[in-house]
């Protein structure tokens, strides 16, 4: 975008909103220590102290509890807004439903990190598949994976494209921000859904649309956080995002969003990093049953 800094920040910022960087190489050291991430948190407490950030994602959806009293309007309904980007996390962000395995403390940058789908898959759902899927210098995906995809709506007039700046125009500074999360688990099997599918955008109303956006994996939990993304692990998001994230994981082919990770509008071609469960009573909101 080419001009008003919150543009060029909201498109330089790491979305998933966040941008995990592609260069950063293969780690195959032992995940970090629970010091590191503790240390982590700690550093984020302190990078936001008294500083009025409102409150942060991922969060333990289980906890309803929150300090954080920055208020902000919630966005309307998804279908009242324009849907601007689609990406996901390799491992769920969020905590909560379906997705309560936690995947380990990761190399402290979001990788190998999250919480992972908890029920059962046959080992035919398991086999692996041929060539390598949405491959970026972190790895690949694979039958068994979790994913979390961030479904970002925007109250601007603006169309679906790559990162958070898609999100944002000229006429909008600040726009109002939603995020519908569905949480899917990779199967190899061709009866899955299909990723093309679940992504697929058409006009609805004036606004542009998921046509197949997910209605039965649970009434979501609605809250207000931010944009996520490791690079939020130890500084705080100034995004505000109203989030709806559904606590039932559906199952998708893995091929389907192989093939949806070579050709897309979104650019996007491999699974985002997590940002630390966010766990300090300051920097959540207050959930509503």
């Amino acid at each position: 975008m080419k001009t008003n800094s919150l543009i060029l920040l909201a498109a330089t910022t790491a979305i998933s909103f966040n941008v995990a960087a592609k260069t950063t190489p293969v780690n195959s050291s032992e995940p970090v220590t629970d010091q590191v991430i503790a240390e982590q948190r700690a550093t984020l407490a302190d990078n936001t102290k008294n500083k009025g950030f409102g409150p942060q994602s991922p969060r333990n959806l289980n906890t309803i509890q929150g300090e954080n009293r920055v208020l902000f309007n919630a966005a309307p309904p998804y279908s009242e807004m324009n849907l601007c980007n689609i990406h996901f996390h390799k491992n769920a962000e969020h905590l909560g439903g379906e997705f309560s395995e936690y995947a380990g403390n990761g190399d402290g940058k979001g990788h190998a990190s999250g919480y992972r789908y908890s029920g059962a898959l046959t080992k035919a759902e398991l086999a692996p598949i041929a060539g390598d899927i949405c491959v970026s210098q972190n790895g690949s995906l694979n039958a068994g994976d979790t994913i979390e995809v961030h479904y970002v709506y925007s109250t601007a007039q603006v169309a679906p494209g790559p990162t958070l700046g898609a999100c944002f125009n000229e006429a909008i500074k600040n726009p109002q921000l939603r995020v519908e999360a569905q949480v899917y688990v990779l199967v190899n099997d061709s009866q899955a859904q299909d990723f093309a599918e679940l992504t697929d955008i058409s006009q609805q109303n004036g606004k542009f649309q998921v046509l197949n956006l997910p209605v039965s994996t649970g009434k979501s939990v609605q809250y207000a956080g931010s944009t996520t993304g490791p690079s939020y692990n130890e500084n705080g998001s100034p995004f505000q995002v109203s989030w709806g994230v559904r606590p039932q994981v559906a199952k998708v082919n893995v091929a389907s969003v192989g093939e949806w990770c070579n050709d897309n509008v979104f650019e996007e071609d491999y699974a985002h990093g997590v940002r630390n469960l966010v766990t300090n009573p300051d920097l959540l909101s207050p959930i509503t049953p």
